[in-house]
């Protein structure tokens, strides 16, 4: 008996491709679907405003005893806005240091003064120790000296004000990039108790006089004076 051939599987084959096919192009709509609403979310999570005074919606934090209201858009990191005790607050100031000028973005870190010297305290007890011979000029009102290259000091300058009891003291180093600015750093004690540590660009340091009246305008905001 002749065995019979069956013709419903190649009928049944376009079919089956195109229905086959539909889904694939289902499957990669959704994909890239998905893929757009995550880039869109990301870009969304970059592009969070820049801090300003008056800013609301603010985090209540406890950092070595003393409360601490701060606005959300003013953390640098998203993890740390929350409410609650925190061992320290890493936040951006944009402080108007020139009245013709942008804002300068300054870096903050809030943290209890037992973890931080100050720099003016710094100035006496360690940097006056490894000055090399000679000033630097540049900036009206501060004198400038090289840090002798060791102990980790190679090509960073130390700029300070020679005449006050509690002077501007600020450690700058060469960006790493020729075509940017130097980075300064400064740590400051605060009547709270508490130690802002400072991050900025060496533009500011012409308008040194007023770093800490400006910086007055965003840490009493805060309660952190």
């Amino acid at each position: 008996m002749r065995a019979s051939i069956s013709t419903k599987g190649a009928a049944d084959a376009p079919g089956a491709l195109a229905y086959n096919l539909a889904g694939i192009a289902v499957l990669v709509l959704l994909l890239a679907v998905g893929l757009a609403y995550l880039i869109d979310r990301a870009s969304q999570a970059g592009a969070r405003d820049l801090p300003r005074l008056g800013d609301g919606a603010n985090v209540q934090q406890t950092i070595a005893g003393r409360d601490l209201d701060i606005p959300e858009s003013w953390f640098r990191y998203g993890e740390q806005i929350r409410s609650g005790f925190a061992s320290q607050a890493d936040l951006r100031f944009m402080l108007a240091l020139d009245p013709e000028a942008a804002p300068l973005p300054v870096d903050v870190t809030l943290l209890p003064r037992s973890r931080a010297r100050a720099s003016s305290a710094l100035l006496d007890s360690v940097y006056l120790h490894q000055f090399a011979e000679g000033s630097l000029g540049g900036v009206p009102g501060l004198v400038g000296k090289t840090l002798l290259p060791q102990e980790g000091y190679a090509g960073e300058k130390v700029w300070y004000d020679p005449l006050s009891p509690a002077p501007f003291v600020a450690k700058c180093a060469e960006a790493v990039e020729p075509s940017r600015p130097g980075l300064c750093l400064r740590t400051i004690h605060l009547p709270s108790g508490l130690a802002a540590l400072l991050s900025f660009d060496a533009t500011a340091l012409p308008h040194w006089r007023r770093f800490d009246e400006e910086l007055a305008l965003w840490l009493g905001q805060i309660g952190a004076l």
